[in-house]
Parts: structure tokens; sequence; C-alpha cells
């Protein structure tokens, strides 16, 4: 199987299956002397991680990570820092229960990756689904916790936006409220009422698809490229590249096909520091494909979790028609762990393409416009 590295400079290659002994990633092209110590992957794993509420599969994993190279103490400073080496990271699988897919090992589940995994390697691990597994994207949340040290003075956020048909209203969007709720959602209004709901789906023995919004302030304009390495491209892979991820969009997406040209155009007047204001950011703080230094916003849409209670027609290795049920622990919405997996990814692709257009123009570009006065 190839293709398990992410990246140009800044690389990351992932490994491990969900029921291994471990998974994790190694991280390449991380500058060195930049600040490093486990409580800063661990922050974002503690957030990914299962088992923190009724919501989520009640897999009981640490994800304690450790770094195991690519890192040294100052002895200036007495702090850890990366020395620009690779950095290895492991996470130990802790909690696995192959038995509970023994009864399905030889039946296709749909929806889920198993089928064409089988017929690309002429093997698949039913245990949780290998690689296809929502277990390796904590080595992509690790990966980012690095990735977000690289930009100087970079915000990664983001927030669950809808569950299955229910949106949040906007006027109520809150970044404090994220994190006091289990669904990272920035209405506490509904963030209550998605408690019923999501409620009722697990026990009907479902699951249900949902959207989240990534929001990245601090990036500095000119990153990307305006042919075959634009930005919000990246970005789209990036997320698209997400277990589950299904749709992707940057800025107001889809929305601007029903919009006219005064609408969607992001208008500009000069600021008081001598730089170009923007009145409005349908574009996403992405223009031609290099970032405007406005705030990047990308939304993703998670499917519902594959694995469900819920009969469903299939077939099996031996080619005869069946029915599955899946047991075990499953998420009843994967989109909600998706979060952090969002913002890790998207600081990943800035951190990469920061390093760059650092690599082909400096630490700055020429400034088109003169102060006034000069």
């Amino acid at each position: 199987m190839s293709f398990n590295t992410f990246g140009h400079l800044f690389r990351f290659t992932s490994f491990g299956e969900s029921h291994g002994p471990a998974i994790g990633c190694v991280v390449d092209g991380c500058p060195p002397r930049i600040p490093l110590e486990t409580v800063d992957i661990q922050r974002e794993l503690d957030r990914r991680r299962p088992g923190q509420s009724r919501f989520t599969t009640q897999r009981q994993e640490p994800d304690a990570v450790k770094i195991l190279s690519g890192v040294f103490t100052d002895e200036a400073t007495g702090k850890q820092v990366t020395t620009g080496t690779p950095i290895m990271l492991q996470i130990e699988n802790v909690d696995q229960r192959s038995k509970d897919y023994s009864e399905i090992k030889d039946k296709y589940r749909p929806g889920h990756a198993g089928y064409t995994y089988d017929i690309k390697y002429g093997i698949t691990d039913y245990r949780g689904g290998g690689r296809a597994s929502a277990r390796e994207t904590a080595s992509r949340v690790a990966a980012g916790a690095i990735a977000r040290k690289v930009v100087p003075g970079l915000i990664v956020r983001g927030a669950l936006v809808q569950m299955g048909p229910h949106k949040i209203d906007r006027t109520r969007w809150d970044w404090n409220e994220v994190g006091n709720n289990p669904f990272f959602c920035p209405d506490a209004k509904q963030a209550k009422f998605f408690e019923g709901y999501l409620d009722g789906v697990r026990k009907s023995g479902s699951s249900i698809g949902a959207v989240i919004e990534v929001v990245a302030e601090g990036v500095p304009a000119g990153l990307g490229a305006p042919v075959y390495a634009k930005l919000d491209a990246e970005i789209a892979s990036a997320l698209m590249g997400i277990n589950a991820v299904k749709g992707v969009e940057i800025g107001d997406g889809f929305a601007t096909a029903e919009m006219g040209g005064e609408d969607n155009a992001d208008e500009m007047r000069m600021g008081n520091d001598g730089k170009p204001l923007f009145l409005s950011n349908h574009a996403g703080g992405i223009l031609g494909g290099i970032s405007s230094g406005q705030p990047i916003i990308a939304r993703f849409a998670v499917k519902p979790t594959s694995s469900i209670l819920t009969p469903r027609k299939t077939v099996d290795r031996t080619g005869n028609d069946t029915e599955i049920v899946t047991k075990g622990r499953h998420d009843p919405c994967v989109g909600i762990r998706a979060v952090p997996i969002g913002e890790a990814m998207l600081a990943c692709v800035l951190a990469d393409h920061y390093l760059m257009h650092r690599g082909q123009v400096g630490e700055g570009t020429a400034w088109p416009f003169k102060k006034s006065g000069a």
C-alpha cells in the first residue's frame, strides 16, 4: 500500500492499524529549534480521543503519545526543541476488541472500505477496518500539533455547524462555547438540542452525518501558487482525505452559484495601516489559489458511520447474498471527532505552504503599495 505520506516540505508518514499494537507518524521537514514538548501534542490528541462522552465510541484509548526522535534539550534555555531531523511519534493501542468483528469478518460492510480494499489488495483487515479506520486519524492530529508551531501567529479552530439536517444559528456563534460541550458546537442552544437528537439516533441503532467548519487566522498573504499548487485545492485535498469525508467547500463554496457578481466580490478599501481592507470574505481567504491574509474558511461534510446495528443487505467474500449487523463500539456521529482532525489537516497544509513560500521568496514579499508620504 503506497501513498501514506502527506505534504511536500512539511511531510508526515502515518503508520499502524486500528487493532495493531500501535499507530503513529514520522514528521519530516519541521524546522529546527521550535519548542516542542509531549504536552503540546497530547493536548490535541485528548480533544480527538474516543470514549469521552456517550456520543462517541466507548473504546477506551488514552492516546498517550511518545516522542521517539527529533527533539533535544537546549542547554541555554533548558527547553526541549526540534532538531530539524525526523520526529517519530508513537501511540499505543490498548483497548482493541477484535472479537467484536469475528462474526462479520467475511462480510462487506455497506458504505465501508472493506470491499474496495479487498478488490485492490486481495486482503482486508476486518478488525475495525485496519488503515480505513478513523483510528488512523490520531496520527494526523499528532502531526498537526507540530504543524501549528511552524507558522508564527497561526490560530486554527474548528466547530461542528450541522448534524443531520439541523444547522446551528450563526448569530449565536461563540468560539468559547466549542470546548463546553461534547459536540465542538459554537451554538450552546443547538448543542443542547444535539444531545437528545443524537441519543435518539444512537438508540435506534443508526448513525448520522455532520458538517464541520475550520477557520485559520493569522495566515500570511502570499501562500500557495496560481496553477498546480493552489492553496484552496491542497486544503480541499487534505480535508477530502479524512476518513468518511464526502464533500469540501472553501469560503461560501456552493452558495456562490446562487450569487451575482456584485454579491460575491470581496470589495476592498485602503485601511489605516496603508494596506487593503476587505469588506467581506466570500472567497474564504484565498484568491487565485493564493492566501489573501484574510481568515481561511473551509467546511467539509462527513457521512454517517458505516458500522450500524440496523440490518443491511450485503454480500460476503465468496459471493453469497447475506445481511450484516455491525456490533461493537462505534461513533453514532463520526463527524464530532472530525473537528480536531480537520484542524490538524488545515494546519499541516499551511505549514507546508509557509515553508515552500519562504524557500521561494524569503521571509516576505515586496508590498505593492507605497506608504503615504513615501
